[in-house]
C-alpha cells in the first residue's frame, strides 16, 4: 500500500514524526506532499507537487494543521481522504487561547474550518475519545467517522537513559509553552510552597521564561526552548516528569506529548486528573494524578513522588511498559490500519 501524505505539518511536530515513522515501520510506502511556503504559495506548491504522485497512491493522509488544505485535497485527490484533525482550531483559539469572542466573526470562521475539513474526510483520526465526543457534539460529525489514535512519540530519540546524579537535589522537569491548558502558574505556585524542601524545578519553554522571569523562585531555572532532539536529555535527568494542570476544557480533552516523552523515557509521570488522560493511564500505577488547577494538591504529589522511591520506580516501569507494548510509532500505527481495514469503503 502507498499512501500520500499530503499538506502543510511541520516535521518536527511530534504527531506528524509519529505517524510517518510508524507508516514505514508498519511496510506502508510513504509518498509526502509537503509544503513549508508561506501565503497562498504554499497551495501552488501542494498542487504542484500533487501533479507529480497523482496516480502512484492508494489513499491520503492530511497531516496537522489540515484545517485550511483538506478542501484543497479534496479538489486534488479522487482517493479516499484520511484526516488528522488532532485537536479543534475552534476550541484551541476561542476557549482555551482567548483570542476572539465567541460569537465574532474569528469565532465563526474557526468553527467552519472545523466542521468542513471533517465533513469532507472520509475517515477523521483523533487523539482521544474526549475530543471524538467534543467533535460529535459541536460539528455534528457521525461518531463513526472517527478512530482513536494516540498521539505518541519517536521511540528513536525518546528511549530511557542512564541517569546520574550528581547531588541529592530532587530534579523536576516540565516543557511546555505558556498557554492555559498547560497550567504554568500551577507549577510555579508549587514550586513557591516546596521552596524549603530541596526540590528544583527545570521549566523549559522560551516564552515561560520571558513571562516569568522576573518574579523568578529560587529553586526554579528557566530554560530557554530546546531542540527536540535536547529535550529527552532534561527529561531523563529527572526525577519526575510534569504534565499539564491548567483549568480548560481542553485540558480536560487532550493527553500532551510531553506525557508520551516521559513515558517513552521510564520516567515517572505526574499530571493533572482528566477524562483524557484517564483512557490511558492509572493513578498510582502508570502515573500520578493531582486535581486540575490546584497548586497546593500538585505540591503534595510532587513531596509524595520525593520521599517515596517505591512508587516512583512502580509508575516509571509501568508507563514504560504500557509505551512499548501499546504505543511506539509502529503500534499506533497497526492498530490504526487494523481498525481502517474493516472499512469496506476504504478498501
Amino acid at each position: 500500500m502507498t499512501i500520500c501524505y499530503f499538506g502543510i505539518y511541520n516535521l518536527d511536530y511530534s504527531r506528524s514524526r509519529v505517524l510517518i515513522s510508524g507508516l514505514g515501520q508498519n511496510g506502508i510506502n510513504v509518498l509526502e506532499c509537503n509544503s513549508r511556503e508561506h501565503g497562498l504559495r504554499k497551495y501552488f506548491d501542494l498542487v504542484k507537487k500533487h501533479w507529480k504522485i497523482r496516480k502512484k497512491y492508494d489513499l491520503m493522509l492530511v497531516g496537522f494543521p489540515g484545517y485550511q488544505t483538506m478542501v484543497l485535497a479534496r479538489w486534488l485527490s479522487s482517493k479516499p481522504i484520511i484526516y488528522d484533525a488532532f485537536s479543534s482550531l475552534y476550541d484551541s483559539m476561542i476557549f482555551d487561547r482567548k483570542t476572539a469572542k465567541p460569537n465574532g466573526l474569528k469565532a465563526r470562521y474557526y468553527w467552519l474550518l472545523d466542521w468542513l475539513s471533517c465533513r469532507l474526510a472520509d475517515r477523521i483520526i483523533i487523539d482521544t475519545q474526549a475530543h471524538i465526543d467534543y467533535f460529535v457534539k459541536n460539528f455534528k460529525i457521525k461518531p463513526e467517522k472517527f478512530i482513536r489514535v494516540f498521539v505518541g512519540t519517536d521511540d528513536r530519540i525518546m528511549k530511557p537513559q542512564k541517569k546520574e546524579k550528581s547531588n541529592s537535589i530532587f530534579l523536576v522537569c516540565f516543557y511546555g509553552s505558556y498557554i492555559p491548558l498547560q497550567g504554568v502558574k500551577y507549577i510555579l505556585e508549587a514550586a513557591r510552597i516546596l521552596q524549603s524542601e530541596n526540590i528544583r524545578f527545570n521549566i523549559i519553554g522560551s516564552k515561560i521564561k520571558e513571562t516569568f522571569k522576573k518574579d523568578a523562585l529560587p529553586n526554579v531555572d528557566f530554560i530557554e526552548n530546546a531542540p527536540y532532539k535536547n529535550l529527552s536529555q532534561y527529561l531523563g535527568g529527572a526525577d519526575i516528569c510534569l504534565g499539564i494542570f491548567g483549568d480548560t476544557d481542553k485540558a480536560r480533552r487532550v493527553i500532551p506529548n510531553k506525557v508520551f516523552d516521559a513515558l517513552a523515557l521510564g520516567q515517572s509521570v505526574l499530571t493533572g486528573a482528566s477524562p483524557a488522560i484517564k483512557e490511558l493511564l492509572v493513578d498510582g500505577e502508570s502515573a500520578l494524578f493531582c486535581r486540575l488547577a490546584d497548586s497546593e494538591d500538585l505540591a503534595k504529589k510532587i513531596l509524595e513522588l520525593k520521599n517515596n522511591a517505591n512508587l516512583r520506580e512502580k509508575i516509571a516501569q509501568n508507563g514504560y511498559k504500557l509505551f512499548s507494548e501499546k504505543l511506539t510509532p509502529r503500534k499506533i500505527v497497526a492498530d490504526l490500519f487494523n481498525n481502517l481495514k474493516l472499512d469496506k469503503y476504504l478498501f
